[in-house]
């Protein structure tokens, strides 16, 4: 009965051996990658937990050195997050804030350059699109009307329609051409709500170039996208001077 148990465990020792022999490097270059892997994923992790942290307390440093209005600072401040968090949120929020200050200041050309350089490098649409009407915004004021449409072309999301409708309109008025700038306003009011504030500039826009659109019936709420309100809207003072 031993030799028996003893045969058929050798047996099942040589298969063994041999199914290693066949299959153990397959196995263990498996285990290898599964176990890179999961370390790799984990060290990802912790980097973007650090980044973060890192990014949210150089965004707190922009913000101080903008309330204590040191230009100098916010120039390195802001030259520091994007060189080493240029690819975060916070450094795109920055690139926001200080592209109004610089704005404020009446430093034009670092206002454009903060705001393209979101526009171009944020991986978040909405920061694209608040950065790329924004700017078209600068340019309108500077009658830079071509470059500030061009801001405009393009792919935005749907939430943003309507205002880039409506900053095409400015730029149509602005150049002379009514017929563009009642068709980009009439699309804008159509495209907000109808309890949203900011229709009722839109509205008043059309009302000066002699078109009422409620009696026209062209600006139903039918098809209205809610969240294109003022919410969304840009806040440099540029926009507050159309």
């Amino acid at each position: 009965m031993a030799n028996h148990l003893d045969l058929e465990e050798q047996e099942q020792l040589d298969q063994l051996k041999h199914f290693w022999k066949q299959y153990g490097n397959p196995i263990t270059w498996g285990l290898i990658v599964v176990l890179a892997a999961f370390t790799g994923w984990n060290v990802y992790q912790y980097w973007q937990r650090n980044q973060a942290s890192q990014a949210s307390a150089m965004y707190d440093e922009v913000e101080r050195v903008l309330r204590a209005n040191d230009p100098q600072k916010v120039d390195r401040a802001f030259g520091d997050m994007k060189d080493k968090f240029g690819s975060t949120a916070y450094a795109q929020q920055a690139g926001l804030l200080v592209a109004k200050s610089y704005y404020e200041a009446g430093k034009i050309d670092q206002a454009k350059a903060a705001l393209s350089w979101v526009a171009e490098k944020s991986s978040d649409e909405g920061y694209q699109a608040i950065a790329r009407l924004r700017l078209a915004a600068v340019l309108l004021e500077s009658k830079a009307f071509d470059e500030a449409l061009k801001q405009l072309s393009g792919t935005f999301p749907a939430d943003f329609q309507a205002l880039v409708a409506d900053r095409k309109g400015d730029i149509f008025q602005l150049k002379g051409d009514k017929a563009q700038a009642l068709a980009e306003y009439n699309k804008a009011y159509k495209g907000m709500d109808e309890r949203t504030e900011y229709r009722r500039l839109v509205e008043i826009k059309l009302n000066a170039l002699g078109v009422d659109p409620r009696e026209s019936g062209k600006g139903g709420a039918a098809g209205a996208t809610p969240s294109a309100s003022v919410s969304a809207a840009p806040t440099t003072s540029a926009e507050g001077k159309k």
